[in-house]
C-alpha cells in the first residue's frame, strides 16, 4: 500500500508537487511534541532542518544509499523525487532512549548490543502504533518490501552512526520513511534532521536534536546550530 505524494502541510513541513515528477519540500520553523500538546515556533529552524537534511542524504548518496533527494531549493526547500510513500515510519534505535526505555527493563543511555528496528503506522488518528510484519501484510505491504526497508535502514545506520561518531555525537536513534520511484526502487524519503533524530554530545550526553524542545533543555536553535558546524564545518549563516 503506497500513496504519491501530494500537496500537504504537515506539523514541521509543506509538500509541494511539481508538474515534473518533483517535489518542493518546505521545512518550517514550527515545532511540536507530545502529539502536538506542545507547540512554538523557533526562528531558523526550517533552514537548519533543511541544510542538514541535505548534507546527510548527500552523505549517504556517497555511500551508495539511493535516496529522493535531488538539490536545495532555497533557504529551507528541497527538491526531491516524486515518491509513492510507503505508511510506515522506521526506526533504528543504538541506545535507550525515549519510549524503548518505557518497554524495556533498562537504564537509559544503555548501548543496545546490536541494533533494534521497529516499524510504525503512520497515522495521527492512531497516534503512529507499533506494527509487525503480519500488520504490514493487512495494509498490503510485502514482508519482502518491509524487509528491504530494514535492509536499507540498517545500512543507513552503519553510515551514519560512524560518520556522526568521527564527529563526537552518538546517534542514538532516529526515523526513517521510505517510497517507491518511477522505476520501481524502494529509496529513502522524508527527511533526515534533529527533528527525526536523537543525537548526543559523546562526553556530555548533551541534546543536539529535539528533546531540547520536548523537555526544556535550552535553545533549541543554537542546538541545531552546533549540530549543523559539526557535521559540515561551516559557521550557520542563513540569508
Amino acid at each position: 500500500m503506497v500513496k504519491p505524494m501530494q500537496a500537504y502541510e504537515g506539523k514541521a513541513k509543506k509538500i509541494i508537487p511539481l508538474d515534473d515528477g518533483k517535489v518542493v519540500m518546505e521545512f518550517k520553523d514550527d515545532a511540536t511534541a507530545f502529539d502536538g500538546g506542545k507547540k512554538a515556533q523557533f526562528k531558523g529552524k526550517g533552514w537548519l532542518n533543511a541544510q542538514i537534511s541535505a548534507h546527510l542524504f548527500r552523505v549517504l548518496e556517497e555511500k551508495g544509499i539511493k535516496t529522493h533527494f535531488i538539490g536545495v531549493a532555497g533557504d529551507n526547500k528541497l527538491i526531491v523525487e516524486k515518491l509513492d510513500m510507503y505508511p510506515l515510519e522506521v526506526v533504528v534505535r543504538n541506545v535507550v532512549a525515549g519510549s524503548l526505555k518505557k518497554r524495556l527493563p533498562l537504564d537509559e543511555g544503555t548501548e543496545l548490543k546490536e541494533p533494534i528496528v521497529e516499524l510504525y503506522y503512520k497515522d495521527d488518528s492512531l497516534h503512529d502504533p507499533m506494527i509487525n510484519y503480519y500488520h504490514a501484510k493487512v495494509l498490503g505491504i510485502d514482508e519482502s518490501e518491509v524487509k528491504e526497508m530494514e535492509r536499507i535502514a540498517l545500512k543507513v545506520n552503519e553510515i551514519l552512526r560512524e560518520y556522526f561518531r568521527e564527529r563526537g555525537i552518538i546517534l542514538v536513534d532516529f526515523k526513517l520513511e521510505f517510497g517507491k520511484n518511477g522505476r520501481g526502487e524502494i529509496v529513502l524519503g522524508d527527511e533526515i534532521s534533529p527533528d527525526t533524530c536523537r543525537f548526543w554530545d559523546a562526553k556530555t550526553g548533551k541534546s543536539l536534536d529535539k528533546d531540547v524542545f520536548r523537555f526544556d533543555k535550552g535553545d533549541l536553535v543554537k542546538a541545531y546550530e552546533e549540530l549543523y558546524a559539526r557535521l559540515t564545518g561551516e559557521t550557520p549563516s542563513r540569508t
